[in-house]
């Protein structure tokens, strides 16, 4: 990085002059109008790579900005008021449409390019252990001739840290807004790692689940995969960005070992598009697996009820068998013990023995047919 330094000054140089909305002299300019700032986490101009100046709201440094010209400015907030986001615009000549964006957030990840101005729009994320899911944020970056503006809608990713590293590294920070943007993408890559890390070990736990027989599984299964399709959507678009950034840092002359660092950044994208890919498909396989396991559970149980019922009306026969057999004799005794006068069989010497041989026949053939029915 012998000429680094001398290279890092030609970074995002482009035709036209800095902030060319305020050409005047600093002392006949008087500052844009703006609320006292709740947002605003940290601001800072910094020269050759080092701070020079902390100004404490917005309007100081605009203020610092004008009076100085070769600093660059790197303000940070967080969920900036419509106010706030208005005199940036009005500052440093930022697209209302990348503005609009910036404002409503909910936004895709992507990068697009207004005039000298790029504005960037990344999904951060956070796996979170207590609830076992994956928390997503918002980081929105307007970069330009002298500035980088970040705004962040969420807790992560922690860009007070990225500010360390680049305040401890003068050299790298030299190199003006691209240090800075390639770091902020550095670190948004980074931590996925962890969200990598608790994915591979929830789809750990549900694989045993699945085949634990644990019958909530199936909508971890669901929950887990909404997880990393929003994950995908999240990194998905990294490559593709990154690929142009690397296009245009080429065209303006921006150093090689910084372009080279990029491209590190665009390797470990890619590979945790890869990773996730197959936690995707890891899924969705054990979705399959486990819809085939509960159908053969269902099926397993309607056998059961079916051999239960088969058994019950095996049941329901003997028992209709020989109620059968018992109502026999009991017709005829009925028949036998009504009290008519005339009624020969009554008078009858062999009477009774033929009413018991005929309760006896009865049951006899009745219990001969049900044997040969299997019904006892």
């Amino acid at each position: 990085m012998s000429d680094f330094r001398t290279l890092a000054k030609r970074a995002f140089r482009m035709p036209t002059v800095r902030r060319q909305v305020h050409q005047a002299p600093p002392t006949t300019v008087e500052p844009v109008a703006v609320p006292e700032p709740s947002s605003l986490i940290d601001s800072a101009l910094y020269r050759d790579g080092s701070r020079v100046y902390t100004p404490d709201s917005l309007a100081e440094t605009y203020r610092l900005a004008r009076a100085d010209p070769a600093t660059m400015a790197w303000i940070g907030l967080r969920r900036p008021t419509e106010a706030e986001l208005t005199s940036l615009a009005t500052e440093f000549d930022l697209h209302e449409l990348a503005l609009e964006d910036a404002m409503e957030a909910h936004q895709r990840a992507k990068l697009e390019r207004y005039g000298e101005t790029l504005f960037v729009v990344l999904r951060a994320a956070r796996y979170l252990d207590a609830s076992e899911t994956v928390e997503f944020s918002e980081l929105h970056l307007f970069v330009g001739p002298g500035f980088v503006l970040t705004v962040r809608h969420g807790s992560v990713p922690d860009l007070s840290a990225v500010r360390r590293r680049m305040e401890s590294e003068p050299e790298l920070l030299s190199s003006g807004p691209e240090a800075v943007l390639y770091a902020i993408f550095d670190a948004v890559v980074d931590g996925y790692a962890p969200v990598v890390a608790g994915l591979q070990n929830d789809i750990d736990e549900i694989e045993t689940e699945v085949f634990g027989g644990d019958p909530a599984v199936s909508r971890r299964i669901y929950e887990l995969s909404r997880e990393v399709v929003e994950f995908q959507r999240a990194v998905r678009p990294l490559s593709g960005m990154l690929r142009s950034l690397a296009a245009g840092w080429e065209k303006y002359g921006v150093d090689e070992e910084l372009r080279r660092y990029l491209r590190d950044v665009a390797d470990h994208a890619a590979s945790v598009m890869e990773q996730v890919d197959t936690f995707r498909q890891a899924l969705a396989d054990m979705l399959t697996v486990n819809a085939t396991l509960v159908a053969q559970q269902q099926n397993a149980e309607m056998k059961a009820l079916t051999e239960a019922s088969f058994e019950q009306n095996e049941e329901i026969k003997k028992v209709s068998a020989w109620a059968a057999i018992l109502f026999a004799p009991t017709l005829i005794g009925t028949i036998y013990g009504m009290n008519f006068d005339f009624m020969p069989e009554t008078h009858w010497r062999f009477g009774y023995p033929m009413a018991i041989g005929m309760m006896a026949a009865t049951c006899v053939c009745l219990f001969v047919i049900f044997k040969r029915r299997n019904w006892l």
